[in-house]
């Protein structure tokens, strides 16, 4: 995705990235499905849903080291993932 499409990051795509990370590490993917209750059955059922969408953005935002990770490995700043948390999150 080229640096002018990743200003404009949108909450799926973000989403995405997160689950591509936890697929390509086990352990991280194991803490995640336990922080949230799923099982392999529900995460393959919930895939592409809103509720874990936000969820996968919101444990990203809440666990640094994997969000400096993703975002190393992805090519975003750790502000770019914010923005994105920061909109699913703001209270009007």
């Amino acid at each position: 995705m080229p640096a002018t499409d990743r200003s404009a990051l949108n909450i799926s795509a973000l989403a995405d990235m997160c689950l591509g990370y936890l697929a390509e590490n086990p352990e991280e993917l194991l803490g995640f499905m336990q922080h949230a209750g799923l099982t392999p059955d529900a995460l393959r059922a919930a895939i592409g849903s809103d509720r874990l969408q936000h969820g996968l953005i919101d444990y990203f935002a809440s666990n640094e080291p994997i969000l400096l990770a993703l975002c190393a490995n992805s090519g975003i700043t750790p502000e770019q993932f914010m923005r994105v948390w920061y909109r699913l999150n703001r209270v009007e």
